[in-house]
């Protein structure tokens, strides 16, 4: 049974307590105090097959992590999930089945939203602690408007 969710579908995987990787959550927190119509914004851990079921019913989905590549900490970045993801690039944890491990398995069973954006911002520090890195937290205003233009385009 397919459940009915809001249109779009904002998704912030990530751990308030590990700095860099709280920017998902944080991002989350920062749309759903917007009460924007048709949007509904949620945490996650990030575990791949947890992410299938909560997207499904969702026209639009829009999943926000950190990434960690080597590029300049606050970087941001953009990838339409028509498109394979660079595994590497997003922390996994504890889980080794993450975001695009479990995007990959969601195009393979036909499970993918109709839409699914990913947006990146590179960590700088993800050690515990509850405070984003300088370079993240600069980063903040645009990586906000980054997701609020998907939103409304």
């Amino acid at each position: 049974m397919v459940r009915r969710v809001s249109a779009i579908l904002v998704i912030g995987i990530g751990h308030s307590f590990r700095t860099d990787d709280g920017i998902g959550p944080k991002l989350a927190e920062l749309v759903a105090a917007r009460h924007l119509a048709d949007v509904t914004a949620i945490t996650h851990h990030g575990e791949g097959t947890g992410l299938m079921e909560l997207w499904s019913g969702a026209d639009r989905v829009i999943l926000i992590d950190a990434t960690i590549s080597g590029a300049a900490p606050g970087t941001i970045r953009q990838w339409d999930a028509n498109n394979p993801l660079p595994a590497g690039l997003f922390p996994t944890g504890s889980h080794l089945f993450g975001v695009a491990e479990g995007i990959e398995l969601a195009r393979r069973l036909g499970r993918l939203p109709p839409s699914l954006t990913i947006i990146g911002i590179e960590a700088a520090d993800l050690a515990r602690g509850e405070a984003l890195s300088p370079a993240v937290e600069a980063a903040l205003p645009q990586a906000l408007q980054t997701v609020l233009d998907l939103i409304s385009g």
